[in-house]
């Protein structure tokens, strides 16, 4: 005869993980069947190894499609890591229970029913693009925790929680049948029909988990502890088993998928609700504090003094004033707080009110400083080097290690100089790793510097991350040779010549002199084939890039040299004619187009601009081009010394005169201002004729051209628009245009004020 005893448990729940550790000590069973994918079967022996540190997850993914997969999440404090752990330290059999993952990713694969083979939408958000794989998700079922809460006068299930399960005071064993009889009801009053998607999904589940319970009963077992969620529990007591063969039907026919397994880091940030894990907690650093101190069970030590000691001490780190004296302060009032509001002792919502009261002076700031350390928490757990994993994921674990470069769950900013051997050697790996899509590190802007030498990343492992590395190990066994590969593969994908010249700059980044080879044959086809002038003028930039960076890299760039310069010929030689004809649209395109390749080729000083400037001169010269787009030419020309300041002046006059349409007049000036204030703070002469145009448009167009200028001046500074506007003011007294005694002030004030605004002045009574 087997006695089976079912631990309807909380996924972690600290009261949970330690009433499951006295009922297993109690009851001393001889076999453990813990709920999860069976699959993880031939992993749970690593978990009594010594370099597997909490947070973990057992990582369950398609053999054919890694994207697809699943995580089963467990904390030191989680019922199921209580489980495993005390069934190794004892010598007892232990088993995963569930329905195995092998079905679960085929039924999310199976065929629609009228299209291709596709992954079923459940819900879960998909492992590729931003947003990361979800943890393993329970299918939709009532709250029977929030029911029970209710049921009690409780408005939050977690307190309720709290309170009646996770302060005990009874045998652990019967908690646990009390808790299952009061689920049974709960699930006895479900009406929902059986062809509910939540309720086969749930049903397929738990005929799987009998299915493998009897099979244990049938091994002759004298005592059996199933621990699973509180939901499933009432499922799972022997005497209320359907027959075998409603079960059998109910698995029948099921699909299989080839699956792999293994462990994985996890972060217990990745392991609370905000994350989206559906049955995460609130505030994992608090519990897994509940369950250090309930397991410790040392005489005179107080749950919640020792948690606002922490407090303290992260508020300290943080500069603020913390005394030992206000920590006792509010130790008390949170015990106060808990007796006034009818709690057997605080919970976290009493500690939080006490430390901003007392400690934080009332502010809630302080305390959300510290939220993330403490009541969410920044560990990453460890996975020893045994757990089986991808060829890819073991060099990138030896590079790491090569590099001194442990991964961290905690947010980080490094600056990175590439003089440096081991600093350059990073940075090739955060690039290679950009490349397969494993996006640990983001790079951002290393400041006001201009030199080549220098890289700023942020820095986060997320869990997800392991599943891009499984995924990109289809390019290859090695970081560098994954990464070569899916750059050749992606090359050939590309859509544009700018895709292709980014994929290119990547890959000297990355150093992937492969890489480089076979992007640089493709830029070089698709380049001699592109007729358009706009895609040759924005792949300028990213060449130049590219040879720039090869200096400081020490790459051989010959060849991109090469399709640099032949890019160059090539869109000055076509500039003035795709320039004629163009629409305001088009123009806008063009100019940035311009804008672009002009960016490039300034980072290049050996590269001769005499083709450049003379596409530019023919641009800027010709009154039947855009005038976005002829005003930007003349800028450029005169930025690089090439045109003086009395022959802008000229030109601008004839752009700005009456015979020039005011929409045209007003293009031609955005192209030659937009973006810098300094030829009209600088230049008199040029402000003076614009100001002149201004004045004198026609009031029937004026509202046609003031939304151009005003595009054009909100771009400046607020300084550069109050000199400008103080440099206005001054126009007519050192010109003598206005005569001062003709002027109605009152009658003006309105008018002046509203200029006041425009220009960035203050206000003017």
């Amino acid at each position: 005869m087997t006695d089976v005893y079912v631990l309807g448990i909380r996924h972690h729940g600290p009261g949970s993980a330690h009433s499951v550790a006295e009922a297993l000590a109690s009851l001393r069973p001889d076999l453990v069947l813990v709920e999860g994918p069976p699959e993880l079967d031939q992993v749970i022996p690593l978990l009594s190894d010594p370099q597997m540190t909490p947070s973990i997850a057992g990582l369950i993914y398609a053999a054919d499609e890694p994207r697809l997969a699943y995580f089963y999440p467990m904390a030191s404090f989680s019922p199921e890591w209580v489980a495993f752990g005390w069934a190794l330290s004892t010598g007892t059999q232990v088993r995963a229970i569930d329905l195995p993952a092998a079905h679960t990713f085929a039924l999310r694969m199976a065929p629609a029913p009228d299209g291709p083979t596709t992954a079923i939408d459940d819900g879960d958000p998909p492992v590729d693009g931003a947003e990361p794989p979800a943890p393993m998700q329970q299918p939709y079922r009532p709250d029977a925790i929030g029911m029970l809460a209710g049921a009690a006068g409780y408005t939050d299930p977690e307190r309720w929680w709290e309170d009646a399960i996770e302060h005990p005071n009874t045998d652990p064993v019967e908690r646990f049948a009390t808790l299952t009889e009061a689920i049974a009801e709960i699930r006895a009053a479900d009406d929902r029909p059986s062809s509910h998607p939540d309720v086969m999904e749930n049903n397929r589940r738990e005929a799987a988990m009998r299915r493998l319970l009897r099979a244990a009963i049938r091994e002759g077992h004298g005592r059996i502890a199933v621990v699973c969620g509180a939901y499933h529990a009432p499922a799972l007591v022997p005497s209320g088993f359907p027959p075998v063969s409603a079960d059998n039907k109910v698995l029948a026919g099921l699909p299989k998928a080839k699956v792999a397994v293994t462990w994985v880091p996890w972060t217990s940030d990745r392991l609370s609700l905000r994350s989206g894990y559906g049955a995460g907690v609130t505030a994992p650093g608090w519990y897994q504090h509940l369950f250090t101190h309930w397991m410790a069970q040392e005489p005179g030590t107080d749950v919640s003094t020792t948690w606002l000691v922490r407090v303290a001490h992260a508020l300290r780190r943080e500069h603020l004033d913390a005394s030992t004296a206000s920590v006792v302060d509010a130790s008390r009032m949170a015990n106060a707080l808990a007796a006034v509001r009818g709690r057997p002792s605080p919970g976290l919502s009493e500690l939080d009110d006490a430390a901003q009261a007392v400690l934080c002076d009332g502010s809630p700031l302080p305390l959300a400083l510290v939220h993330r350390e403490l009541t969410v928490g920044l560990e990453l757990g460890n996975v020893p080097e045994s757990a089986p994993t991808v060829p890819l994921a073991a060099d990138l674990a030896a590079t790491q290690r090569k590099l001194r470069w442990k991964p961290s769950a905690m947010e980080e900013v490094l600056t990175l100089d590439l003089r440096k051997p081991n600093q350059l050697a990073r940075s090739v790996l955060l690039h290679r790793l950009a490349l397969l899509g494993v996006h640990w590190g983001t790079q951002s802007e290393s400041g006001r510097t201009t030199g080549t030498f220098k890289e700023v990343w942020t820095l986060n492992w997320e869990p997800e991350l392991t599943v891009a590395v499984v995924e990109a190990s289809r390019y290859g066994t090695t970081v560098a040779s994954a990464a070569a590969n899916c750059v050749a593969e992606r090359a050939q994908d590309a859509g544009s010549l700018t895709a292709l010249s980014e994929l290119l700059a990547s890959c000297l980044l990355a150093d992937l002199p492969d890489g480089i080879g076979g992007v640089v044959s493709v830029l070089a086809e698709r380049t001699a084939l592109q007729q358009d002038v706009a895609p040759l003028l924005e792949t300028i930039a990213p060449l130049a890039r590219t040879c720039r960076y090869g200096n400081v890299r020490g790459v051989n760039v010959t060849g991109v040299r090469k399709i640099l310069d032949t890019t160059v010929v090539r869109a000055c030689v076509g500039l003035p004619t795709a320039c004629a004809g163009l629409d305001d649209e088009a123009a806008d395109a063009m100019r940035r187009a311009v804008d672009s390749a002009q960016q490039g080729l300034i980072l290049l000083p050996d590269l001769p601009p005499d083709d450049w400037h003379r596409a530019l001169a023919a641009v800027a010269g010709s009154d039947s081009i855009h005038g976005s787009v002829a005003g930007r030419a003349t800028r450029l020309l005169l930025d690089a010394g090439l045109v003086d300041g009395n022959d802008v002046a000229a030109t601008l006059s004839r752009r700005l005169s009456i015979a020039t349409p005011s929409r045209q007049a007003a293009a031609w000036l955005d192209g030659l201002i937009s973006g810098d204030a300094t030829l009209l703070i600088h230049d008199r002469r040029l402000l003076q004729i614009v100001d002149d145009w201004v004045a004198g448009v026609d009031d029937a167009i004026f509202d046609d051209v003031l939304p151009l200028l005003r595009r054009t001046f909100s771009a400046f500074s607020r300084p550069e628009r109050r000199e400008i506007g103080e440099q206005v003011s001054r126009i007519g007294d050192k010109v003598g245009i206005v005569n001062q005694t003709d002027l109605d002030l009152t009658a003006a004030g309105p008018a002046v004020r509203t200029m006041a605004r425009y220009l960035g002045w203050e206000a003017i009574e």
